[in-house]
């Protein structure tokens, strides 16, 4: 993970149905409007977001995510951790493979989302169910691709 400082802006939302997923999307987009981020960063960041706060509710059953405004040492970032206290991910190798899939879907989401994002990681704490953290920085798209 890059060193940062947390800004103040901390950010909890429950995940508990269909219209918390369009919450969090807009919380994501507003911060990352905010914290400078470009169109296409944005929409990275909330596809990201969107589809892991989906797999929170559906493999979960529910929890939360906690949306941090970074100051990192090239410029602002967005960490969105989302956690909940379901099965856990017994297999993060398998899952995070495209194809894969324990709904019948097409097995694009975590893998996909992973893409999608910078900084990426899952968890599967002592005390149950699964924490994904995902972030991205604003500043740091230009600068890579020499845009």
């Amino acid at each position: 993970m890059t060193p940062e400082r947390e800004r103040v802006e901390l950010v909890h939302l429950p995940i508990r149905g269909d219209t918390d997923l369009t919450v969090i999307r807009h919380q994501v987009r507003s911060l990352a409007r905010l914290a400078g981020f470009g169109l296409v960063q944005q929409t990275k960041l909330v596809t990201a977001a969107s589809e892991l706060a989906r797999n929170t509710l559906l493999h979960g059953g529910g929890g939360e995510a906690e949306i941090r405004v970074l100051d990192g040492p090239d410029g602002p970032g967005l960490r969105v951790i989302f956690t909940d206290s379901g099965p856990g991910i017994p297999d993060v190798e398998r899952a995070l493979q495209d194809g894969f899939s324990t709904a019948n879907g097409l097995g694009m989401g975590l893998g996909g989302s992973k893409r999608l994002v910078q900084e990426f990681r899952i968890e599967n704490p002592p005390e149950g169910g699964a924490r994904v953290t995902i972030a991205s920085w604003a500043a740091s798209f230009p600068a890579r691709y020499g845009v």
